[in-house]
């Protein structure tokens, strides 16, 4: 399936039952293990597990194979693996404390500055 039709679906899923802050970060050229990303948080660990479990349900409906869910037990942060695309459904605090969006963000790397005494080509 297309990246961009697997991302849409598992957004909707997610705005459909109201998940908050829904950030998506492409991640191709930081992993070679997925594409995407996708980051939301639920209220409550009742809400975080409705999230994941509405993400499972609208994927498999549209035959998109959901290669595992993790963190059912706790409802504190849910991660689903729709292969491609990783989706992590937290709670504010716990996602607050990992901070995911800050690993996976690509960062712009600056040019380093010649030093005194460099070689031209290096």
């Amino acid at each position: 399936m297309d990246i961009r039709k697997l991302q849409k679906i598992a957004v909707a899923a997610l705005e459909d039952i109201k998940a908050k802050d829904i950030e998506v970060i492409t991640t191709s050229k930081l992993s070679p293990l997925f594409d995407r990303v996708i980051i939301a948080t639920g209220d409550s660990n009742r809400h975080v597990k409705s999230l994941a479990k509405n993400v499972h349900d609208t994927a498999r409906e549209a035959d998109v194979q959901v290669v595992g869910i993790e963190g059912e037990e706790t409802g504190e942060w849910v991660l689903v693996d729709l292969g491609d695309i990783v989706v992590h459904v937290m709670q504010p605090a716990v996602r607050a404390y990992y901070n995911l969006e800050e690993l996976w963000k690509v960062v712009p790397k600056r040019p380093r500055k010649k030093a005194a005494g460099d070689a031209e080509g290096e």
